[in-house]
């Protein structure tokens, strides 16, 4: 009797160390694909992905006259399932490719002015996932 009381106390702690470790290694939920600066994860209906870097922003700023009205490429990461991660490409309005669908950059803010020069954290995306299956 008196080695389960001696063990009874070294097990007690150790549970609760790790139901500590459990409660602290809880993920953050990801936001959804509407509102993704880049560098941030989102899931998109579907696929989680990361929108890394604005290739192009040739878009015609809202404050000038165009013959053009440019686009806008974004890099993505494609975070597969297994922890993979797949880089691909996105243009504004235009269906990718992905999984088992497609997904489209439907809009970026802000707009594109002429006396404002956007920096990489100003740049806000909202995507759309049409699944496959």
């Amino acid at each position: 009797m008196q080695n389960i009381s001696r063990l009874a106390a070294p097990i007690a702690i150790a549970t609760l160390a790790l139901s500590a470790c459990a409660a602290t290694s809880a993920q953050t939920p990801l936001a959804d694909a509407s509102n993704v600066a880049l560098g941030q994860r989102a899931y998109a209906d579907g696929p989680i992905i990361q929108p890394v870097e604005v290739l192009e922003d040739s878009r015609c700023p809202m404050n000038a006259r165009c013959v053009w009205a440019g686009r806008l490429r974004v890099k993505m990461l494609w975070i597969r399932g297994n922890g993979e991660k797949q880089p691909f490409e996105v243009t504004l309005g235009e269906s990718t490719p992905l999984a088992d669908g497609s997904i489209m950059l439907e809009s970026v803010r802000p707009d594109k002015m002429t006396n404002i020069v956007l920096k990489p954290e100003d740049y806000r995306f909202s995507f759309r996932f049409a699944g496959g299956l």
